[in-house]
């Protein structure tokens, strides 16, 4: 196993006395396999952090949600997620066609707890398991590199409150987002999205859409 510290980390290690101390946690908590701890803590999440590194060699990191389960463990060495519907911009999985290194990072805030993942993904736009997500676009699956267990201490305990509407679900239509219904955006929308602001409360302006989040705010 290759090790997690490069000459920047030991650097700090040894300027704080830590290297001793690093050396320890490495041994302790690093793994390359998924156990079977790990793999009931990451698909009972419904979100985690996804880190990416785009065209320029940036690093950037999205939030990706979901229903609980919409991350699976397919074996101890391979995670599986959907891509859903976005805003066009494709950013985290047009990073990832480029450049396969991501980040995972699953965290319960109620019960403080996280897990680190390190990988390979890959997208698969005729994935097998398109038929177990509704409206998702593509299966990215991550190879497992490296994965552990991060100290919580500094977790702040929250609670959820509702789920997002806007996750897909099996048993009922997906709400259309109120900024596709601007007017100046019909023209550029995908076809599957094409009309549809006439069903979901109509088009609207800039002005209409502004007043709008400001009363959800």
């Amino acid at each position: 196993m290759a090790s997690l510290y490069g000459e920047s980390h030991r650097e700090l290690q040894d300027a704080f006395g830590a290297r001793q101390l690093a050396d320890i946690v490495e041994r302790a908590v690093l793994r390359e396999q998924i156990g079977e701890p790990e793999r009931a803590f990451i698909e009972s999440r419904d979100m985690f952090f996804l880190s990416t590194v785009d065209h320029r060699g940036r690093p950037t990191v999205s939030y990706k949600g979901g229903g609980p389960g919409f991350v699976k463990v397919i074996d101890e060495n391979t995670i599986a997620f959907p891509s859903y519907d976005g805003n066009g911009m494709y950013l985290s999985m047009g990073n990832v066609n480029g450049n396969s290194n991501v980040g995972l990072l699953f965290i319960d805030f109620e019960n403080p707890h996280r897990i680190r993942v390190q990988g390979n993904a890959s997208i698969q736009k005729d994935d097998p398991l398109l038929a177990e997500y509704n409206e998702a676009e593509m299966i990215i699956r991550v190879q497992v590199t490296e994965i552990w267990k991060n100290c919580p201490r500094y977790i702040h305990k929250y609670r959820k409150i509702e789920p997002s509407k806007y996750v897909p679900l099996d048993a009922k239509e997906t709400p259309m987002p109120d900024w596709k219904r601007l007017d100046i955006l019909q023209d550029s929308l995908p076809a599957k999205d094409q009309g549809k602001a006439a069903n979901h409360g109509g088009m609207l302006t800039m002005e209409q859409l502004q007043a709008l989040e400001q009363r959800d705010d």
